[in-house]
């Protein structure tokens, strides 16, 4: 490993965090540089960091996960990635961390190489993160909340920009996207900025939850 990933881990509980730094620390490129109990905690602490990737607990005491997302990505600008970790894998909290701007999410009995593929995935945003579970959570999320099906529309994305956020659904990487649609890299690169920038989306997950409740990318 060439590329030096800076991490910053927060739970409440010290166990949690122990446990996800000896595993993220083991890493030649991966660094815990700094741990938090809280969200209250968390933008201070990576303003100072300069964190790459935050792991996020959904569930604390005074601030929780998804309000300390949005205070970390409408606070700093490059934000650092977050990665949602959580007890349950449909509860409610991480589909609306998802939603505020998180790039995906962890449950904590996950695997350890698990955990550190998940992080590599998030930091080099070119691939998404568990597509089917992420699909599930905004499944149940329509079937409780029912949503107006408004389409992409109003976006104007251009034939090429819908194929590639459709195999962006499909969880499919910019390489992979390259041989389904015979086109360079560097091209999907460029498609994949234009439809993120039209949409408003800070990366392949928001914009793949905007295509799932807009009903552009059918659910079932």
């Amino acid at each position: 490993m060439t590329v030096d990933i800076s991490v910053v881990v927060v739970d409440d509980e010290p166990l949690i965090r122990s446990g996800l730094r000896a595993i993220i620390d083991a890493e030649p490129d991966l660094t815990v540089v700094g741990e938090a109990g809280d969200g209250s905690e968390v933008l201070p602490l990576v303003r100072r960091t300069g964190a790459d990737v935050v792991l996020m607990d959904v569930r604390m005491p005074a601030i929780d996960g998804i309000q300390a997302t949005r205070l970390l990505l409408d606070g700093l600008d490059p934000a650092p990635r977050v990665l949602v970790v959580t007890t349950f894998e449909n509860d409610d909290y991480v589909y609306d961390a998802l939603r505020a701007g998180a790039s995906g999410f962890l449950l904590k009995r996950t695997p350890p190489d698990d955990i550190i593929a998940a992080i590599r995935t998030v930091a080099g945003s070119e691939s998404l993160l568990f597509p089917e579970a992420i699909r599930g959570l905004a499944l149940a999320h329509a079937e409780q909340q029912p949503r107006q099906f408004t389409g992409l529309a109003r976006y104007d994305l251009t034939e090429r920009e819908q194929e590639v956020l459709r195999l962006m659904a499909k969880g499919l990487s910019n390489a992979e996207i390259a041989t389904e649609l015979v086109l360079g890299v560097q091209t999907i690169k460029t498609h994949v900025a234009n439809l993120l920038g039209k949409l408003g989306a800070r990366d392949r997950t928001q914009a793949v939850i905007l295509a799932y409740e807009s009903g552009f990318v059918p659910l079932q």
